[in-house]
This record gives C-alpha cells, structure tokens and sequence, in this order.
C-alpha cells in the first residue's frame, strides 16, 4: 500500500499521559497526530503541537474536531457517543466504533454481553438506585460481603467500592449499579488484545496486577504473569474469542480474575491504551501505543512477545501532598541499571494522582522485584 503518514491525520479525544505515551510513539512513524482536550497544560500538548481546546464530552467539539481528521480514537471512554456516531455517518472512521463505546463505558451492558455471549463473569446484579440495592439486601438477594460498581463514569478505581458490613453502606451512591459477589481472587490478571480492520489479532502475554489498597490503582505488575502455562493459554484465548465477538478496532485490555479453583473471570474491559500495557515501551515487544496507532491506520501489527522480563511501578502522588510536584530519589533511581522512568508531566501532585511509571527489564524475576521494591520504597513524589 502506498501511504503518506503525515498525511493522515490521527485525532485523539483526551490529551493525558496515555496521549502523550501515543504522542510519542506516532512521531517515530511521522504520523499526523491531534488531540482535543480542555487546555494546553494536559500532558500530551507537552510533546504534540497540534492540539485544539475543547471538551470531549461536547457534541459541537467532538464533532467539529473529528471532521477535520482521517480517524478519530479516544484515550478515555467518556466521551460524547453521539458525536462519534455523526462522523462515522458522514464516513469519518472511528476506532475503536462508536457502539461498542456505548457498550463499554456502562459496566451494566458489559456484564449483560458477557452474560448473553457466554463469557465467564462474576454473578451479578443491576440497580437502578441505592434503595433498590438496599431492599435486595434487607431481601436476602444480596449478602455481604459485595463489590458495588457505578454503571457509567468510573474508571482508574473511581466507582468501585467493597461493602464488608452495615458499616460501609455509606459508600454507596445513589445511583445506577451492579452488585458483584466476592470472587475467591488467587491472581488478578491483564491481556491486551489489538485487532486491526482486516481482523488479524496479536496478544500480548498476560501480567499479573497488584492494586493499591487504598486508590485500588494498578501498583505493581509483572510480565509474564506466574501463572500455570494452561492458564495462560485459556486467558489469551478468551481475549481473542472476546475482541472477535466484538469486532473491535484497535487496542483491548481485558481484566480478568484468576480465581483459587483454577478457573478464570473476565472482570471489565478498556477499548484504548491501558495502564497494566505500560511495560512494552520498555521489554522489546512493540509497544501497545504503536499497535493501537497502527491498528488505527490499517497497517501490519508488530509483535507482542516479550524480549525481557518485566515489572512496572506506577508512581503516585504521596499523601498528604498537595502542589508542585517534587520527585524525591530520582537520581538514584535513574542510576539502577534496567530501570525505565516515564514521568508524564503533571506540574501537580496530589494524593494517588498517577505522575509517572517505572518499568524494570532484565532477564531475572528475582532481580527486577528487588529494584522495583527499591523503587517504591524510595521514588516519592511529594510537593
């Protein structure tokens, strides 16, 4: 195929860290790449010129910002649906599609998909509002302890709340939910999937996650994931049946629940660029920025397999910080052979903002956990 990379204009909806991430891995192919965003202090204007002010969930803004473009992708669900439904009717291709957008950014359609197609989940149920969910519980149709999930707007831990007792019902908003039964977890697990608009699929090797306790933010990942080779195997291949039975475009992570008894729960999906894929920039594979873009422009996909082990850190703000951000110990990390720092150029800090990632590579688990422990024992952001 014949084709003019900076000829072809790439808009992205959503200018932070994971914009920036694809920001920079497009200038190596010299694609035509666009952000929308409300201001310039968003991280990826720090590193791509073309950048237009506006809102991402505003229909005339999405709208007049996707029309000047060849496709138009997102780096965050939440944007406005029913601009991106307009420009794939005027042929403007949007990836990943607007209806599966629809389906995503509401966790309540997500578990029904799941539930309709015959992919494994955690039991569940859906709630109109908090008394509803309250009347099952006084019922008996619920029992705790339950997971409570917003249907709409959560995302990095935000909406997600575990109710242990009475106590904790405070937690709950008042507002559409699912309730999840607890899972029996023995590992919780990512796999990106990207798929391209022919319909040829790479996966990456499943991670295994550790979440903050507190943010319930990915903390600490490790690639390959210590998992039974089966399991492995089972994971990658519903990740492949799950991007084929959507048809999706573009990148997919896919959270899953590696449960005690050996079986495996698909626990929510990101159709973009995902924080637990962080660690390809770094471990030889191609990177999961330049598979989405590639995927986005109809070219070949690169290949998924790791060349070194890896696990990654993400950096948080400290408590109680609040300000200018200071990064406490950033020369001694740096001087860690195999130590990659990503620090996405948030001028503020504050407790649990996402500042930056560091992924350790080498060819020894062992060796990477004990840097990667150093690291978060000693690389502090605080103000």
């Amino acid at each position: 195929m014949d084709f003019i990379p900076s000829q072809f204009k790439i808009g992205i909806l959503g200018a932070g860290q994971l914009g920036k991430m694809l920001a920079q891995e497009a200038s190596k192919l010299d694609l035509n790449i666009h952000f929308l965003d409300k201001d310039k202090s968003f991280p990826a204007a720090k590193v791509c010129p073309n950048f237009t002010e506006g809102d991402f969930t505003n229909y005339a803004d999405v709208l007049n910002f996707g029309r000047r473009m060849n496709v138009v992708s997102i780096e965050i669900e939440h944007v406005n649906t029913k601009a991106l439904h307009q420009l794939q009717s005027e042929g403007i291709q949007v990836f990943p599609q607007a209806h599966l957008l629809d389906l995503i950014k509401d966790k309540g359609l997500q578990k029904l998909f799941y539930q309709e197609h015959q992919f494994p989940t955690a039991p569940f149920q859906l709630f109109q509002n908090k008394s509803a969910l309250l009347e099952a519980l006084s019922d008996s149709k619920i029992n705790f302890p339950f997971v409570v999930k917003s249907r709409t707007g959560g995302y990095d831990g935000r909406g997600v709340v575990i109710i242990h007792s009475t106590a904790d019902l405070e937690l709950i908003l008042n507002e559409p939910c699912l309730v999840e039964e607890m899972a029996p977890i023995d590992k919780e697990l990512s796999v990106i999937a990207v798929r391209n608009q022919d319909g040829s699929c790479m996966i990456y090797p499943t991670v295994s996650m550790d979440f903050h306790p507190t943010a319930n933010l990915v903390e600490f990942l490790i690639c390959p994931a210590t998992i039974p080779t089966e399991i492995e195997d089972n994971a990658k291949e519903l990740a492949k049946r799950l991007v084929d039975k959507l048809g999706i475009v573009g990148l997919l992570a896919i959270e899953m629940f590696y449960l005690t008894d050996g079986t495996i729960w698909i626990n929510e999906i990101a159709p973009r660029p995902h924080n637990s894929g962080h660690h390809t920039l770094d471990n030889g594979a191609t990177s999961q920025f330049e598979n989405h873009l590639r995927a986005l422009c109809g070219l070949p996909l690169g290949e998924t397999n790791y060349k070194e082990i890896a696990v990654m850190i993400n950096i948080l703000g400290e408590e109680p910080y609040i300000g200018q951000a200071i990064y406490h110990n950033l020369d001694q990390v740096l001087a860690i052979e195999g130590v990659h720092v990503h620090l996405y150029g948030k001028t503020e800090t504050r407790p649990y903002r996402k500042m930056g990632h560091v992924t350790i590579t080498g060819n020894d688990l062992e060796s990477c956990l004990e840097k990667a422990n150093f690291v978060k024992q000693y690389f502090k952001v605080i103000a």
